[in-house]
């Protein structure tokens, strides 16, 4: 099961608000993550204009979406958003990877 797939997207703007109103977030350098519990397990990467072009938004957001698929075995269900800030482009692989970790940690979103 890939939460890539098209019934494991956040896609209602519901959901989006009520995720970014009560759900656990953490600021890393290179992006914010939210997580709320949920019976169901469903993702989102968002990308704004101030990251840059629709090439670099796009990069950004596969990034994300790649990392995100690698802890994919490893998470709690639930709900959640990344949303990419304007250092993710600075950051390497191994650095992203470490602020992921980190994140993931503090939320206590891993099993």
């Amino acid at each position: 099961m890939s939460c890539l797939n098209k019934e494991h997207r956040l896609n209602s703007s519901r959901d989006f608000n009520r995720l970014y109103k009560s759900g656990k977030r953490w600021h890393t350098t290179s992006f914010v993550a939210f997580f709320s519990s949920n019976p169901t397990l469903k993702a989102a990467f968002v990308t704004s204009k101030k990251v840059g072009n629709a090439v670099y938004r796009n990069k950004a957001r596969r990034r994300m979406r790649a990392l995100f698929a690698s802890y994919e075995q490893q998470l709690v269900i639930g709900n959640y958003i990344f949303v990419a800030k304007v250092t993710l482009h600075d950051k390497n692989f191994l650095e992203l990877k470490k602020d992921f970790d980190f994140a993931l940690k503090r939320l206590e979103v891993l099993k």
